[in-house]
């Protein structure tokens, strides 16, 4: 492992605005939100890269893959980044990063050149997006106050990947599949200038990059992910499916020893001895791949069944961004009342009733009549869940692994979403295959001899025999959906554990003596904080037991 020193910096003087903190926060919820929703606002425009670069149908997928893959699988040495180097200068850095990404991603001409601007931008936004999360505990105060902070950033979190579809749609129906990646450079170029003016650095923690442990939980989340990926598309005995899993538990295994024996680990393990925490994790793990599946396979079935255009897929998905908006609002408010237990059972049911609602889908289904009511349910619930997991996998951390606590949640979030879109293809692809093996001789009965010959030529049946396939994939895919956000209730339910002194915290009645706000310095964290307490690195905070133990060595 590499070592690199960091000695505490001054804080930035940063002078007092009226309305300072309301941009600040929009700053941050801007950035995250462009990291968010570049995860599907390429989506729907597959088909013309695909047509302009000239991808094969499988290779098409890693434009996606491309990002996930590194987006998630960096997040950890991301968060770590920002605890050692300051937590401004990192994200702005990961900011320009993703801006050039996008800019190259948008001028390529190849194939590769796109694939290598995807995962570049994967790495931008790793670096990113939990350097912003850390940044709203050095910036705005315990209590109510940082409770709306994180009820905006978990409604951007949650939204963007509706907003994704709707942005995509507008920009390729409008402009070019290009202009999907360009659209990033001139947001990112003004969070990059904004973000000194309104946002304090936070104070370096001396440190060592485990850069070990870096590499290798990357490549076993990325073996992880390409296993269940080649496992949908060639089987669980094709030989790379298996390598490739084998490949994932030894680099995971390796992961688990350098963390143990590192000093100043990027994910240090007794952060998940905390009950609260790692049933946050767990239940963000299944959550993601329950939204990443209803998204991707509502975005097959509005195109392809119901004969949805671009834009009007797009828009298909707006009131799922405007629900969960509303929702995490109406969360963030009443959490220091009630406490977020109860909005992490009731919002993983509501969305577990609204994928089990979906499964219904079928060829005589409509938009109005079969999908909307589903879509609110399921993004009201999302609404709740991400705000009460946002506060519950921050909470209780050490300032100086502030940044490695909210990289894991970001991190949980693109793998669950990754490994569990594959295991819903999984599904999908069996459903559709058993379906199909029932729709071709009703095809060779009832065909003529023009798409018969079609057909042999591309394998692919027809409407609306195809449709039928398409469709019982769909809702097969929808029931293991629901199955996810039932195990994200159950979690909730029997692990998460929430006291008194926690709603208190909640309620900005903050004990003396809790540590700063992730390093943003005792005074300016203090200024104003209720009883003349110090902001704490999350809410709600809890008593430190024998599990967590101490922050590592500085």
């Amino acid at each position: 492992m590499t070592g690199s020193r960091a000695k505490s910096a001054p804080l930035a003087e940063t002078p007092e605005r009226g309305h300072g903190k309301g941009i600040a926060l929009f700053i941050i919820a801007s950035c995250q939100l462009m990291v968010v929703l570049d995860i599907t606002i390429v989506n729907i425009a597959l088909p013309h890269i695909q047509t302009s670069l000239g991808f094969s149908t499988e290779n098409l997928s890693w434009v996606i893959n491309a990002y996930t893959l590194t987006f998630g699988g960096l997040l950890l040495l991301g968060g770590r980044l920002g605890d050692i180097l300051g937590r401004r200068r990192v994200f702005v850095f990961g900011v320009l990063l993703f801006v050039l990404a996008s800019l190259l991603g948008g001028l390529s001409q190849e194939s590769w050149q796109l694939l290598a601007a995807r995962a570049l931008q994967g790495v931008g936004g790793a670096i990113a997006s939990p350097t912003a999360l850390s940044l709203i505990t050095t910036t705005f105060r315990e209590g109510p106050e940082r409770n709306r902070a994180f009820g905006v950033f978990a409604a951007v979190s949650a939204g963007g990947s509706a907003i994704g579809l709707l942005a995509g749609g507008l920009l390729v129906e409008w402009l070019d599949w290009r202009w999907v990646l360009f659209v990033n450079v001139p947001i990112g170029l003004l969070i990059a200038l904004a973000t000194p003016r309104y946002i304090k650095e936070s104070e370096r923690h001396a440190g060592h990059f485990d850069l070990l442990g870096a590499l290798t939980s990357t490549l076993g989340m990325v073996l992880l992910v390409y296993g269940f990926i080649r496992a949908s598309e060639d089987g669980w005995t094709d030989a790379l499916t298996i390598g490739a899993f084998v490949g994932a538990v030894v680099f995971l295994l390796v992961f688990l020893a350098v963390e143990r024996r590192s000093r100043q680990p990027i994910t240090p393990l007794h952060m998940f001895g905390d009950r609260n925490r790692a049933g946050a994790y767990g239940m963000m793990l299944s959550l993601a791949a329950a939204m990443f599946g209803m998204f991707f396979f509502l975005t097959l079935f509005v195109q392809n069944i119901l004969d949805f255009s671009p834009l009007r897929a797009g828009l298909a998905f707006l009131p799922v961004s405007v629900i969960i908006a509303i929702s995490a609002g109406l969360a963030s408010q009443f959490l220091p009342r009630w406490g977020p237990k109860p909005f992490m059972v009731v919002g993983a049911i509501l969305a577990a009733v609204g994928l089990g609602w979906l499964t219904m889908t079928d060829v005589d289904s409509t938009y109005l009549g079969s999908i909307l009511g589903p879509i609110l349910v399921f993004g009201f619930g999302m609404g709740m869940q991400f705000v009460s997991l946002t506060l519950m996998a921050v909470s209780g951390v050490a300032p100086r692994e502030a940044g490695a606590a909210s990289g894991v949640l970001n991190a949980t979030q693109q793998v669950g979403g990754s490994l569990g879109l594959s295991i819903l293809v999984t599904v999908f692809g069996t459903a559709s295959r058993n379906e199909a093996t029932d729709q071709i001789p009703r095809f060779l009965a009832e065909a003529t001899p023009a798409q018969q010959l079609e057909f042999r030529r591309t394998g692919e049946l027809p409407p609306p025999w195809g449709d039928q396939v398409l469709a019982s994939g769909v809702s097969s895919a929808f029931v293991a959906a629901a199955v996810f956000s039932v195990v994200a209730a159950l979690i909730a339910l029997l692990v998460i554990q929430v006291r008194s002194s926690d709603l208190d915290r909640l309620r900005g009645g903050g004990a003396a003596g809790l540590p700063d706000a992730g390093g943003a310095g005792g005074s300016d964290a203090a200024e104003g904080a209720p009883d003349g307490g110090r902001a704490d690195s999350g809410v709600p905070t809890r008593e430190r037991g024998a599990g967590e133990g101490p922050p590592p060595p500085g």
